[in-house]
This record gives C-alpha cells, structure tokens and sequence, in this order.
C-alpha cells in the first residue's frame, strides 16, 4: 500500500443538539446529545483512517491549553512533533438539527498559524516517497497557505500526490478564492470536493460539467471527485472516464466531517491500488456508516480484495 499522509487544520469540535426551532436570544434550551470531540478536515480524516486500520502520518498544530494537550494525547506518537502555538486552540461549537444538518461557531485560534516549517517537520518526505498526501483547510490556515508554492515543490521533489479539499472560504466563492483554488489545482493530483463547492467554483451548475471544468486546470492523469451526499459521488478519471457510486440509503444522525470521512476511505482504496469505481465506492460506504451511527462507526476495516467497507 502507498503511503499516507494529511496535512490541515485539527482542532476541537464541541457537538450540541440536535436543536430545533433556533432559540431566540436571551433564552436557553435543553438538548438531548453532547459529544467532545476531535475535529477539522484533516483530523476527521485522520481518525477515519485510525479506525480503518490505516497507517498514516498526520502535520497539523495545536494551542498551548488544555484543548491543545487533549489534541496531541489523541493522536499520541503521530503528534510527538506538532508545534504548539500560544494562542488558544481552536474550537468549533457545532449545533445539530433534527434533519442531521448543523451549524457551527468557529474561534480562529492555532490554526492560521500553521507553517511550512511546522509541516516539515513532522512528515519525511523519503517515507511518504510515491504516496499520497490529503491537505485540507486552505482557507483556515493562513501562514500554510502563504508557502503553498513551496509545498507543493517539496510534495513534487518527493513524487507525493497531493489531494486537495480546500473547505468553505470564509468570505465565501469570490473571484480571489476561486483564482486562488484553480491555483492550488494546478499543481495537485486529486480535487476532492463537494458539489456545492465544485459547481460555485466552476460556475457550472452541472456537477460533471463542472467537474470536467476543474480537471483542465489540473495535471494530466489528475482525479476529480464530487461529493454528492445522499446521491453518492462522481469521479473524472486519469483517462478522463466519468465514474460514479451511488450511497446507500441510511437514517442520517450526524453529517459532521462525512466530506472528510470520505475522502479518507477513498484515497486509503486509492493508495492500496483499487480501481476507480472501488474507490468511490469505499468513500461512500463509509461515510454513510458513519453519519448514522451514534457513537460514530465506520464499518471495520477496508476489503483488500474490493476496497469497499467491510461490514
């Protein structure tokens, strides 16, 4: 199996509710579900790949708090060389609604101060050497971002694919962002991205237009994938193939980090060679396992023989 790495934003997600009607101001509410919990991008992703019994290398910092120490016991040896910043560490509030759907408070804390420094330091290139490398939360980690370039350089130096999920900019789809991505693109070999953000970006309202459209901007041999929740997920291919996975039907719980849960089943299918369609559909299958349990499951390990998830 290649290897694996992400790279991207981890900080605290503190899951409330579910909650409905959205409470006035000035009052309070019971809710039924509380769960402290890791998250972000990278390290939703990253837990997928723990409970899947996947061996990865994760680049990510922490606040100087107790939030930070918590992070870091989480990921344990894979954390021993994760700076730690004095800001706080980061936070995010995610209130859920009864139709599985959330709404989240984000401080901004540790997360912009993540460096290119901070991630050499952590991942060996020699080791991650023909792999692939998740890198997530462009538009949170602002010093990351700023050395993109260089990034990307030292991921080419080493023959690491990079794939992107860049999230939602916090100032939304402007030109600037959109200019930025296709940017980003150009020097990645796999878009992972849901079909909101692929569609607003492209400005096509078609998904596999639109994910036609991100692939010229890309490498040759690079893979799109749209995440299209209940209707599954689509894929243009290295020949240009248009691929896709239908999701089975499950009673929603949770949605949170089901984007990033995805992407690590399908790149860790990727990685252990699996075709296409296995891959998109391993993505799939798992994220759907897991934004219907509570606690969160994900289906056991990956099969070596279809790289779909085992139940």
């Amino acid at each position: 199996m290649r290897p694996l790495a992400v790279i991207g934003n981890v900080n605290v997600d503190l899951i409330l509710g579910p909650a409905e009607p959205w409470p006035k101001a000035g009052t309070e509410i019971i809710v039924d579900h509380d769960e402290l919990r890791v998250g972000g991008s990278a390290g939703n992703a990253a837990l997928a790949w723990g409970a899947l019994g996947v061996d990865f290398a994760i680049a990510a910092n922490t606040g100087t708090d107790e939030f930070g120490r918590w992070l870091r016991e989480s990921f344990a040896h894979r954390a021993e060389k994760w700076p730690i910043r004095p800001e706080g560490t980061t936070l995010s509030v995610g209130i859920t609604h009864p139709d599985g759907e959330r709404t989240f408070f984000t401080t901004r804390g540790h997360l912009p101060r993540l460096s290119l420094a901070d991630v050499l330091a952590v991942l060996d290139g020699s080791r991650l050497s023909g792999g692939f490398a998740l890198l997530c939360g462009s538009f949170l980690t602002d010093d990351l971002v700023r050395d993109y370039p260089a990034l990307f350089d030292w991921a080419d130096s080493h023959g690491i694919t990079l794939a992107l999920d860049t999230g939602w900019p916090l100032d939304g789809w402007t030109e600037a962002n959109r200019q930025a991505t296709r940017g980003w693109l150009s020097r990645c070999g796999c878009a992972l991205l849901n079909e909101v953000e692929s569609t607003t970006l492209s400005g096509l309202s078609d998904p596999v237009e639109a994910a036609r459209d991100i692939r010229r901007h890309m490498p040759d041999g690079a893979v799109v994938v749209v995440k299209r929740g209940p209707e599954g997920a689509i894929a243009i291919g290295a020949d240009g193939t248009l691929v896709s996975a239908a999701a089975p039907a499950v009673e929603v719980v949770d949605t949170i980090g089901a984007g990033d849960v995805f992407n690590a089943a399908f790149l860790a299918a990727l990685a252990d060679g699996k075709p296409l369609a296995d891959c998109l559909n391993a993505g799939t299958a798992v994220a759907s396992r897991a934004i219907s349990t509570l606690p969160r499951s994900y289906g056991g390990l990956l099969s070596a023989a279809t790289g779909e998830a085992a139940s």
